[in-house]
């Protein structure tokens, strides 16, 4: 049967059918996605040996991409005593990664349902379209189902999202999952990679490795070192800097098309309490000079900060645009840990004066203390802010696993699809999630495969660690929530469009036509999601055809 990409296809239980009646939509440039689910209940004599197989007859400026939705290990689904919204919450095998089917298609589980997963993707200048796709489904070489699916392609072109979306991006993951040299040719390969991954999802904005990012790390332990600063110590605390690394980074975001640049933490998670881990060439060799074991009062961190941070505003200012450049103290401190971060940014305040500061906090009160005027809110705390008239950008991620938008393995899509409109209707400032590819155990006490470890060693529910996973030669493959998370935001991409050209009240009409979403009530219907996308698009056709 056919399936829309809201549909998560487990092998045991009949899958939601695709609605027909709204069709799938596209537009120019855009990726639209729906699936083949098969159930094969031929004699279980044929394990290991049925194979289907999918064929799609795409019409001019469509092409077909065709998957295999494959099974993943989540050993950790849900946390204790979770909401009746998860898909499961017992420990198992979900579908999440997009795998290339073969031209032979893949084996039959029999007795189970397994799923196909299409991309319609459109071409930049694709004519409008008003019809029908044809899809044929084989087993073996006979023809057992022919399907048709309604689509709607409208010509015009989304815009780019108008807010900051950043999906924090782990060199590290990349280097010691294929064995790379940290900055190698072949590690600079599959970063270009992984950055074209990471516009797919309309992120703007990317984690840059000034030195290696002092975020869920252990005490006194390291992540492997991504630096692209290369610092000498000439003596008597002086130091010169080499942008090289970093000119060919930005170099390398720019002709993906990023507009920002996040600068790693200038100092550790949860309390600020020490200095990142920063390597230093010294006539000894490498030398970690700062760390857990140099305090972030530290005199000496000062006295280098005061040499390196004027020499990394001007190289961004001059080669980037300083406007376009946020800087980070510490990742999510609490109301506890104020003076610690009070007493960091004071370190570097007068020497980031006139930039921009963001950093997730998900206490009102510590916002309220001014050490954080660009918040980034967690969306089950966020509330308190919009309440105030604050507009804070929103995250989420492990501790977000009640009641509201995210994006884990054992969760249904509408889950994550919602996030889109969310932005939009309470005008978020930007979107932050943590994992794009962070291949470590919590805390990176040691590396993960993520194909056999979707929980960073049991510590955050299935997925939370990462969208991709990585494919053979640096290549990244898709997971269904890297999928659907593209489509939120093509939704929100949509919106802006409609609101530019119809008013923000036509918007709403549409994604909220009572009132009731909220970042914790929205609904749960996947075809919701699918009927709003369509009326925007029709929104849309009404000033593009006239």
């Amino acid at each position: 049967m056919l399936c829309d990409s809201l549909e998560k296809v487990q092998p045991c239980g009949e899958p939601r059918p695709f609605d027909l009646r709204v069709p799938l939509v596209g537009f120019r440039g855009e990726t639209m996605s729906f699936q083949v689910a098969a159930l094969w209940e031929a004699d279980a004599a044929l394990a290991g040996s049925a194979r289907i197989r999918v064929e799609v007859d795409t019409p001019t400026d469509l092409d077909a991409c065709i998957s295999s939705v494959e099974l993943v290990p989540v050993e950790y689904p849900a946390p204790p005593g979770a909401e009746a919204g998860y898909l499961q919450t017992r420990p198992g095998l979900y579908p999440d990664l997009l795998m290339p089917a073969s031209e032979r298609g893949v084996t039959a589980a029999v007795g189970q349902w397994r799923a196909f997963w299409i991309d319609l993707i459109v071409e930049p200048f694709a004519a409008p379209l008003a019809g029908a796709v044809p899809v044929r489904v084989y087993g073996g070489d006979q023809i057992i189902a022919e399907l048709s699916i309604p689509v709607l392609v409208v010509g015009a072109t989304l815009p780019e999202l108008e807010i900051p979306n950043t999906h924090w991006f782990h060199c590290d993951g990349l280097a010691n999952y294929y064995g790379f040299e940290v900055f190698g040719d072949e590690h600079w390969a599959a970063i270009d990679h992984f950055l074209g991954a990471a516009r797919g999802i309309s992120a703007n904005t990317i984690l840059t490795p000034v030195w290696t990012p002092p975020l869920d790390t252990a005490v006194d332990h390291y992540r492997t070192a991504t630096q692209l600063i290369v610092i000498t110590d000439v003596g008597q605390d002086e130091y010169v800097f080499d942008f090289t690394a970093l000119r060919r980074w930005m170099e390398r975001c720019r002709a993906h098309g990023f507009q920002y640049l996040e600068i790693a933490h200038l100092f550790t998670q949860w309390g600020a309490k020490a200095t990142p881990a920063i390597h230093v060439q010294t006539d000894a060799g490498l030398e970690r000079r700062f760390g857990w074991h140099v305090a972030a009062t530290d005199p000496r961190y000062r006295r280098f900060l005061e040499q390196m941070i004027p020499e990394l505003r001007t190289l961004l200012t001059t080669e980037w645009g300083l406007e376009n450049v946020f800087f980070h103290i510490s990742d999510e401190p609490t109301p506890e840990d104020f003076d610690g971060y009070a007493a960091a940014r004071a370190v570097v305040s007068d020497l980031l004066e006139g930039c921009t500061i963001v950093d997730a906090i998900s206490d009102f009160g510590l916002y309220k203390r001014g050490v954080v005027p660009e918040p980034v809110a967690a969306t089950d705390h966020a509330a308190a802010f919009f309440d105030a008239g604050v507009r804070p950008w929103l995250y989420y991620c492990v501790a977000q696993d009640t009641n509201v938008s995210n994006r884990f393995i054992a969760l249904p899509s509408p889950r994550n699809r919602v996030i889109g409109a969310q932005l939009f209707k309470f005008e978020a400032r930007g979107f932050l999630h943590w994992g794009f590819n962070f291949y470590n155990a919590a805390k990176s006490l040691t590396t993960i495969d993520p194909f056999t470890d979707t929980c960073a060693n049991r510590a955050f529910p299935g997925g939370d660690p990462f969208l991709v996973y990585p494919g053979p030669g640096g290549q990244p493959l898709p997971s269904i929530r890297y999928r659907v998370f593209a489509e939120a935001m093509g939704d929100l991409r949509a919106m802006q469009v409609v609101r530019d050209h119809h008013g923000a009240a036509r918007v709403r009409k549409i994604i909220d036509p009572d009132g009731s979403l909220a970042l914790d009530a929205f609904p749960n219907d996947a075809v919701h999601y699918r009927r709003v996308f369509h009326q925007l698009a029709l929104a849309v056709q009404e000033f593009t055809e006239a």
